[in-house]
């Protein structure tokens, strides 16, 4: 067997082990429905604690109303687009899938997707685009026309440790100078053997230093990819400045450390850091563990967060977000059915209430403001007052995702890569950029110029 034709093997037996899981997992969840209501086919990701969370909000919907019934599939793991493509292909896809990688410009630019007002009238549209955050209606969004509804938001703010600012008569930063001040007080450089950093720059992290240092990524307009605008290659270049003072390679053997954590573990928490860029789900966590220290009689740890330092002149409130969000597959057999249940579980068109009893359930933040005022979500707020920070910045214009274009996870990926060769590797924050920059915009191209 030549190497070409073992390659194409494991493909085919990769495709049937999928495609069997599918079946399997479609068989498994096979419920009798009630009679005089149509089956709304749903896959989603969420396993573990948040699957019955899941289950919970689609049994509320079927108790809602006679007309439609949801039966939720989980497809948690890899693959989801690989198994989502094979099912439009078969001709027999889900009526709904909820997803939160980067898939929306790729999904759409196949017409994998019937867009939003496909699904009811451009008047409900338009109120609908008012009715979410900023961020959620850009998420939900491809050439100027909405293909996705976004159900909840996720955010990134700094969080520190009070107790190790305060030893050092420190307050939590709000400039990026106060942060560098606090980082090396904490932690000075020219020590090889720290223990404990006061802050290190993720090369993850460019896309929300970018934004927050006033640069954008992409201009959707002309269509270039702005990577390696003046501003973004500001904020790598003082990302990587940390790793001038402390040593590129001391700062990656440091981060491998992180990764080497048991789980998900938080490093705020293990005690490796005074202060660490994370979303709002870090906040049930630090609950769990000051909750633990009270039941013991141990003095409570002090943790809290802020939102991302910014220059004088840089945006404030500012950052990278992503989000979970609704689609509905070209093909679907019950789209009718998909819009009623997206609308029920996002809040939209007098749903807010059951919205809020999602987003308290599963610990998301909302994609509305008018979520967000429910007494239910209120009351979650006042019980977690470090996740009103997050929600708080959801409603800024200046959080921004990934770039709605073809082939976005691969600008993502790219551009982390680029941060990745000058934090650990010593390249020229322009050089990365800039060959960056090059890469993407070769790949968008060629994406908009394939066949569908």
């Amino acid at each position: 067997m030549t190497k070409r034709e073992w390659k194409q093997l494991v493909a085919v037996v990769a495709l049937v082990a999928v495609i069997a899981l599918a079946l399997r997992e479609s068989a498994s969840s096979r419920v009798e429905i009630p009679a005089g209501r149509s089956e709304v086919v749903f896959w989603h990701f969420w396993g573990g604690k948040d699957r019955p969370v899941v289950e919970e909000i689609c049994r509320r919907f079927n108790a809602s109303q006679q007309e439609f019934f949801v039966r939720p599939i989980a497809m948690p793991g890899n693959n989801l687009d690989l198994k989502f493509f094979l099912s439009v292909a078969g001709g027999d896809p889900p009526d709904l899938l909820n997803q939160d990688d980067p898939i929306v410009a790729d999904w759409a630019h196949r017409g994998a997707l019937v867009p939003l007002d496909e699904l009811t009238s451009l008047t409900e549209i338009d109120e609908l685009s008012k009715w979410l955050f900023p961020a959620a209606r850009e998420i939900g969004s491809y050439n100027g026309r909405m293909v996705a509804l976004c159900n909840g938001l996720d955010i990134r703010a700094l969080y520190y440790n009070g107790d190790l600012l305060a030893e050092h008569n420190l307050s939590p930063p709000k400039t990026i100078a106060e942060l560098d001040h606090a980082a090396r007080t904490i932690a000075p450089p020219g020590d090889a053997s720290l223990t404990r950093y006061g802050y290190l720059p993720d090369p993850r992290r460019l896309w929300s230093w970018g934004i927050v240092f006033g640069g954008e990524f992409y201009h959707p307009s002309s269509g270039h990819v702005t990577a390696d605008s003046p501003q973004v290659i500001a904020a790598l270049d003082w990302m990587a400045s940390y790793s001038r003072d402390y040593g590129a390679d001391q700062v990656a053997r440091y981060r491998k450390g992180d990764q080497a954590l048991p789980g998900a573990a938080f490093p705020l928490l293990e005690g490796r850091y005074a202060m660490l860029m994370d979303g709002q789900w870090r906040v049930s966590e630090i609950a769990a563990v000051q909750e633990a220290a009270r039941k013991r009689g141990e003095a409570v740890p002090n943790y809290g967060v802020v939102p991302l330092p910014a220059l004088p002149d840089g945006r404030k409130n500012a950052g990278w977000v992503n989000g979970n969000f609704f689609v509905v597959p070209r093909g679907a057999k019950n789209p009718r059915g998909a819009w009623a249940f997206m609308k029920f579980w996002s809040g939209f068109d007098g749903h807010e209430d059951e919205a809020a009893r999602a987003c308290t359930a599963g610990g998301w933040i909302p994609a509305s403001q008018h979520v967000v005022e429910q007494p239910r979500f209120q009351e979650y707020l006042n019980r977690h007052p470090m996740f009103r920070t997050f929600v708080e910045l959801a409603a800024s214009p200046n959080q921004r995702p990934t770039p709605a274009v073809p082939g976005a996870q691969f600008f993502q990926d790219e551009v982390t890569r680029a941060a990745e060769d000058a934090i650990y590797r010593s390249l020229p924050a322009e050089q990365a950029l800039t060959e960056a920059t090059r890469r993407i915009q070769t790949r968008l191209e060629a994406e908009r110029d394939a066949p569908q």
